[in-house]
């Protein structure tokens, strides 16, 4: 039983970077005529309004401690991470964004290991993110576009990282709680919007509902609000909640070779041998990472046995 809720929590991983890595290109359309912290809002709207919808029962019996996680992740992993990002966006080109938020796995192993005193990353944690980065450079950098420096947007972009790997922290945390996963996501939802109106007067927030007349639009804030947002943040606490933090982030490397797939599908751009060949590098890296902690738990399990 426990080895296939293990195949189920990492394909519910694996399902959340496929439906992230379609996000920048929703954004990036809709950042045509939309500020960025409007997108932010709008979707996390939707996505908790979504979240009380299938479950409205409240979250009751929290104690302070428990409550002060749910604003630290709130704050973190919705506001911060976000904001930064999509105001990242705006000034770096998103293939260096892309690359930036690839590096999200390295600094949830460091965090994991600090703070949540899990296993100290080994050396195939390494090696995978070396291999994974290769391919994602390869993949963004493909010879198409030139690599240009913004640091600006690659800062923003830099903090944005960080924050998410301080979410899975507090992730994790707020996992062993104990708690419904929709509950606790649509708390730290809760406390991520009210973190978010601060940003509003200051950034000139309109709210412009008119601007959704355009389907495009409207498909696209809707996809951002019930896909990547309300079921997509579950699916991830589910896959954090069961395989932990470093585990479940390594899934982040594949959200490039998302992107580009689904470029390719929706934009109609060309792959180039170059990017083939990275995207290969990129999943190899996911692969011996999962791979090689899957196969040491194994000989662990086999040496025990033995002993015994």
């Amino acid at each position: 039983m426990k080895q296939n809720n293990n195949i189920r929590e990492h394909f519910a991983a694996l399902f959340t970077v496929f439906i992230w890595g379609t996000t920048y290109i929703s954004t990036k359309i809709l950042l045509v005529d939309f500020q960025a912290i409007e997108i932010l809002f709008f979707r996390f709207v939707i996505g908790f309004l979504t979240l009380m919808v299938i479950y409205p029962k409240r979250l009751k019996g929290t104690s302070i401690k428990q409550e002060l996680m749910f604003v630290l992740a709130g704050l973190s992993g919705v506001t911060l991470y976000f904001l930064l990002e999509n105001i990242a966006l705006t000034y770096s080109m998103a293939s260096n964004v892309g690359v930036i938020t690839a590096v999200a796995p390295f600094f949830t192993g460091i965090m994991s290991y600090i703070f949540l005193k899990e296993e100290r990353p080994k050396g195939n944690f390494f090696i995978g993110f070396i291999t994974s980065m290769i391919g994602i450079f390869m993949i963004s950098f493909n010879g198409t576009t030139e690599f240009h420096l913004n640091p600006l947007g690659d800062f923003l972009a830099l903090l944005a990282v960080i924050m998410w790997a301080v979410y899975s922290v507090f992730t994790k945390k707020i996992s062993a709680y104990g708690y419904n996963t929709i509950q606790t996501t649509r708390r730290t939802f809760l406390y991520g919007l009210i973190f978010m109106i601060p940003a509003l007067f200051f950034f000139d927030f309109q709210i412009g509902l008119e601007r959704f007349t355009n389907t495009t639009y409207l498909f696209n804030i809707l996809f951002l609000g019930f896909g990547a947002s309300a079921l997509c943040f579950v699916t991830w606490n589910l896959a954090v909640k069961a395989l932990g933090a470093v585990k479940t982030s390594v899934y982040i490397y594949a959200v490039p070779v998302i992107t580009v797939v689904t470029s390719v599908i929706v934009l109609h751009e060309k792959i180039t041998k170059v990017a083939a060949i990275g995207t290969l590098f990129t999943l190899a890296g996911l692969f011996f990472s999962q791979s090689k902690i899957e196969f040491k738990k194994k000989s662990q399990t086999l040496a025990m046995e033995n002993d015994q």
